[in-house]
């Protein structure tokens, strides 16, 4: 159990780890676990759990009886789109994540990427961009203040 929020660990796949980012997509795994190998930590991934179901939503309510035809129309066609959004929203939650966690329980995002502690492979420090993916290169000669 964690002292906070920020440090978080649990027992994966038979091994104690820290935690390092829950619901995580096959192509950000293989990012991260290049990226903390790399650094010299053991790297866990296990699937994560699915998601808990949600309380079926209630369907769509029939259209009101209205006078003319064209109003009735209208409203059994905002009807079908209601429906087709809800179906579409249940497929869309169907991709697998993973979670992936470090043997070394000491370790923490926040402190690696903030006390500058990763290193990519070209030896740039890792930057909190970088580590989000928003830039392919780190930037390391650009204090976080200036």
């Amino acid at each position: 159990m964690p002292i906070n929020q920020n440090h978080p660990f649990e027992e994966l796949g038979g091994v104690k780890c820290a935690v390092v980012e829950r619901n995580v997509p096959a192509g950000r795994v293989a990012f991260l676990k290049e990226l903390l190998e790399h650094n010299g930590f053991e790297v866990v991934t296990v699937p994560s759990p699915p998601p808990k179901a949600a309380a079926p939503k209630p369907a769509v309510d029939p259209p009101p009886a209205l006078g003319e035809p064209a109003l009735q129309e209208r409203a059994l066609q905002e009807r079908a789109l209601q429906e087709r959004a809800l179906q579409e929203r249940g497929e869309g939650e169907k991709t697998e994540t993973f979670t992936v966690g470090v043997t070394d329980v000491t370790f923490n995002t926040v402190n690696a990427i903030f006390g500058r502690l990763l290193r990519t492979r070209d030896g740039h420090v890792v930057t909190r961009d970088y580590w989000q993916q928003k830039e392919r290169v780190s930037y390391d000669d650009i204090p976080y203040f200036e």
